[in-house]
């Protein structure tokens, strides 16, 4: 059983003697604060903390660390406050305990509300000191492993909030270790029967796969030891819910994962890795495509190894990881090694490990200044924390880290996100490329920006990096709120012209009532619900003079471009400049613009909608869609000659369907993109004149 005196045993080794006397000090502390507190197992609740403590002394933290462990739910579970802690400990301790608490005295709407917020408490703790997460994750594994005295219920929840934040975290902090025991326990927890099977499958074939490892292992050597290469050289065990991940993700059977035979070879330094490599591929021949070198390029959480897989006897698969001492450390214990590693010889060696870290926890701090909540915040990070990396150049030759999936997009917004925000297109290999393209390894990319340009919404649909996306999400939050605040204010303006009154006019008193009625706090807030329709214009005319009249000119709003965030053109009619237009105001969205002839303008009036007159700007620009209808004889090549004729009067082609009216008729229906009927008129009559065409006549609805 452990205790307080078998642990200062175990710290005895790499802790100076005061320091190992404050952790049993914090140990008795915490022993005294949690008097008469029992876990659900029935044993003293001192044990957890005591249990956590043990798991950061085999990383060999800090002292600092342990006492905090020791002092974890202090704060949450007992009378005692940070304060108290603060003046027994100092400063830094009581905010690492203080950190590693829960938001447990707050009531929450949801189980998913208090998560969120617990993780983004902890995230800008973490900000501050890495030590946060290092304690909670200790915490959480052994929460893990007593899982065994509580209902089935709350041990799958418990096991997939691990699942879905804890382990990934441990992933990306390097920590491989308590990653595997995270997945494992988590597996084990949620699906008990499948994880039982799994397991009586693979002690059955470790069996029979003994003999078969202990030859390759011995090859292996062999051929080491005759090129005078000192090695270690283990042979590795897949995990449980590794192997449950690939038979579920690759649609794999358990005997195609299990016939791949893995080792791995440490070795002194990175010149023998390399040499390594060269002997085990005059062993057995390699997979060319298969090679992975992370020691040039090491992986986002800083992991290090070369990987290679070779094609044993009788056609074996074998993988073989080769790294350094230093290098399995770090690949075990992520950034805990770091510690542990810090002053070997007067040298940083966890430095660049430590540089990653930041770099995420400083994407992490971005993404909670943008997101809307706590919520949105979390489900943001997880995008982060769950992906595979690809590694791309800058035009510089700077190697840049990016998820799987990754497009140009993630890869400005990973640069800067007003780099991000102002990207209008993009050259992949010096090439021009789509801003949608999935970015591979090894490609150099060049962002092309223009100061007028602004955050497309559609990148929301293939952008894939957390920061990415809440880069957008925020950019056009902001812009909306601004159009509307501009468009509620000139909606407001014309409604008191219609009058004979000004905005100048209105008093504060005037406008204190109207914001009181409306439940409004300011000016601004009054704008935007009258911009989103939330609030007609006419009734806060009404608010401030009864005696107003509803009355309406011709053209209270003017359209000026396509890119109003506001502003929307409906499918249903496709208006462009020079249609006579009208504008349904919907509650939330702002104004859409239909054409007046419209069927859909009539439904929504009998409907008693917020139908407004509105027009074109003297100054409109841009191009707007509109659909126009070919009634043409079927013929081969029909519809590239359709293509090519328009392409001559410079108007892009955005859709193109083809109906079949007979054997011998189509009508084909094309989506273009112009500047204004006269453009529009142009295509039509260019159009008209091919031979094959019988009518051409615009889409209305």
């Amino acid at each position: 059983m452990l205790t307080i005196d078998s642990l200062s045993h175990r710290l005895s080794s790499y802790l100076e003697p005061e320091q190992i006397r404050a952790v049993k000090r914090a140990y008795y502390y915490a022993e005294q604060a949690h008097t008469g507190q029992y876990r659900r197992s029935g044993e003293r609740y001192i044990t957890h903390p005591l249990a956590v403590a043990n798991i950061l002394a085999s990383m060999h933290m800090g002292y600092q660390s342990l006492i905090a462990a020791m002092l974890h739910d202090v704060i949450e579970d007992t009378s005692i406050g940070k304060e108290a802690i603060a003046k027994q400990f100092g400063k830094p301790i009581a905010d690492l305990v203080d950190g590693v608490s829960k938001l447990a005295k707050i009531e929450y709407e949801s189980q998913a509300e208090k998560q969120a917020k617990n993780f983004q408490k902890m995230a800008m703790a973490m900000a501050h000191d890495l030590r946060v997460i290092v304690v909670k994750l200790a915490d959480r594994l052994h929460n893990m492993r007593t899982l065994g005295s509580l209902a089935p219920a709350k041990k799958r929840r418990i096991a997939k909030e691990t699942l879905e934040i804890y382990a990934p975290i441990a992933h990306r902090l390097g920590m491989n270790d308590l990653r595997i025991e995270y997945e494992d326990r988590c597996f084990t927890a949620i699906y008990p029967l499948r994880a039982s099977r799994l397991q009586a499958a693979l002690k059955h074939v470790r069996g029979n796969r003994k003999a078969l490892v202990e030859n390759i292992q011995d090859a292996i050597e062999n051929r080491l030891q005759r090129e005078g290469i000192p090695s270690l050289v283990i042979g590795r065990e897949k995990h449980l819910y590794s192997i449950y991940s690939k038979m579920r993700n690759k649609k794999k059977s358990f005997k195609e994962i299990m016939d791949v035979y893995a080792f791995r070879i440490i070795v002194e330094d990175i010149d023998t890795c390399y040499r390594a490599l060269g002997a085990v591929h005059n062993l057995y021949k390699p997979m060319a495509s298969e090679f992975k070198d992370y020691i040039a390029i090491p992986k986002i959480n800083g992991y290090q190894s070369l990987h290679t897989i070779l094609i044993g006897m009788h056609g074996v698969p074998i993988e073989v990881q080769i790294r350094t001492k230093e290098m399995d450390e770090l690949a075990s214990r992520g950034i805990a090694a770091h510690w542990l590693y810090k002053s070997v010889n007067g040298k940083d060696h966890g430095g660049e490990s430590q540089a990653r870290v930041d770099r995420w926890i400083q994407r992490i701090l971005e993404i909670q200044q943008h997101a809307g909540n706590s919520l949105e915040f979390i489900e943001n990070v997880k995008i982060d924390l769950f992906r595979d990396e690809v590694y791309v150049f800058t035009p510089k030759g700077a190697i840049v880290e990016l998820a799987s999936g990754a497009t140009p997009v993630d890869f400005a917004y990973s640069v800067h996100t007003d780099i991000g925000n102002a990207c209008v297109a993009c050259r992949i290999n010096d090439r021009p490329a789509p801003l949608s393209q999935p970015l591979q390894s090894g490609q150099k990319i060049k962002i092309i920006t223009s100061e007028s340009s602004q955050p497309n919404p559609n990148w929301l649909n293939f952008v894939v990096s957390a920061k990415a996306r809440t880069a957008i999400r925020h950019y056009l939050k902001t812009q909306r709120h601004i159009e509307s605040v501009e468009l509620g204010r000139r909606m407001l303006s014309r409604a008191l012209a219609n009058n004979n009154l000004s905005l100048e006019a209105i008093t504060i008193d005037q406008l204190q009532y109207v914001l009181d009625l409306n439940k409004l706090a300011t000016r601004d807030d009054l704008y935007q619900d009258i911009g989103q329709g939330k609030i007609a214009a006419i009734s806060v005319v009404q608010g401030l003079h009864p005696n107003a009249e509803q009355t309406h000119t011709s053209a209270p709003i003017t359209v000026d471009s396509p890119d109003g965030l506001l502003i929307k053109f409906a499918r249903c009619c496709r208006p462009i400049p020079g249609d006579q237009i009208l504008g349904h105001f919907s509650t939330g969205k702002g104004i859409v613009v239909h054409r007046e002839t419209c069927k859909n303008i009539g439904d929504l009036r009998s409907k008693g909608e917020n139908i407004n007159a509105i027009d074109w700007s003297n100054n409109v620009s841009g191009e707007y869609y509109t659909d126009i209808r070919v009634e043409v004889n079927s013929e081969r090549g029909i519809i590239a000659s359709l293509a090519t004729r328009i392409a001559e009067t410079r108007t892009n082609i955005e859709g193109i369907q083809v109906a079949e009216r007979d054997a011998e008729h189509s009508v084909i229906t094309l989506t273009i993109a112009v500047k204004n009927r006269k453009q529009l008129a142009d295509v039509m009559r260019r159009v008209r004149t091919m031979r094959s065409v019988g009518l051409v006549y615009r889409g209305k609805n």
